[in-house]
């Protein structure tokens, strides 16, 4: 992801942020064969506070990726939406997409049968939670035998990041008052609405005013 100074994501509490609100992550490896995506959910390390994350993979994705042999790059999506250069007003502009992204690289460490399950129970705790009547991994029908029968074919892994590229591309570039137009636009009932986008608009928006102050 090419960086641009107007638009780094540097503070590592707001990274920290976009990784947990947005977990669905895609995993890419370089191999022999080329290159190779997955999607899984992967999460904070509870046990870290830094930016190391946590996750598993289905086999055979493990032998795929080559996964602790080599760096991958795992890629965190937050909201994003078009931007129409309509709500610039009436100044010359194009289109745009704003976004937020957060990409993590380094070489993963390969997880013992009892932490992968440890995090797999973490995951599944970590939406059902949402549920007003949440189903945990070892409640039943489930019994031992099938989480254990299940988690022997995945694959955990955990990556402390050698190399973190983070970015937040919210209009920061324009004056204050199209920022506020945009912010409108999304929070309107136009075809290209966007509240979580304006959200992440308007958070980048007071945190600039705050620093400012």
């Amino acid at each position: 992801m090419r960086q641009n100074p107007s638009f780094t994501l540097a503070d590592q509490a707001e990274i920290r942020r976009v990784i947990a609100a947005n977990p669905w992550a895609t995993i890419t490896s370089s191999t022999a064969d080329g290159l190779v995506a997955s999607h899984y959910a992967v999460l904070l390390d509870d046990a870290s506070d830094d930016l190391t994350v946590v996750g598993h993979v289905g086999r055979p994705d493990d032998l795929i990726h080559g996964l602790g042999d080599g760096e991958i790059l795992i890629v965190f999506q937050g909201p994003h939406g078009y931007i129409s250069p309509g709500w610039y007003g009436d100044v010359a502009a194009v289109p745009t997409w704003n976004y937020t992204a957060v990409h993590l690289s380094g070489v993963p460490e390969i997880l013992s049968a009892d932490e992968n399950l440890a995090v797999l129970d973490r995951l599944v705790d970590r939406f059902e939670s949402e549920l007003p009547d949440p189903r945990r991994m070892w409640e039943r029908p489930n019994d031992a035998a099938f989480i254990e029968r299940l988690a022997a074919g995945t694959v955990g892994f955990r990556l402390t990041p050698t190399r973190v590229v983070a970015k937040r591309k919210l209009s920061q570039n324009k004056p204050a008052e199209t920022i506020e137009t945009v912010i409108g636009e999304l929070n309107g009932e136009g075809p290209y609405a966007n509240p979580a986008l304006a959200s992440e608009m308007r958070r980048a928006q007071d945190a600039r005013k705050e620093k400012r102050a």
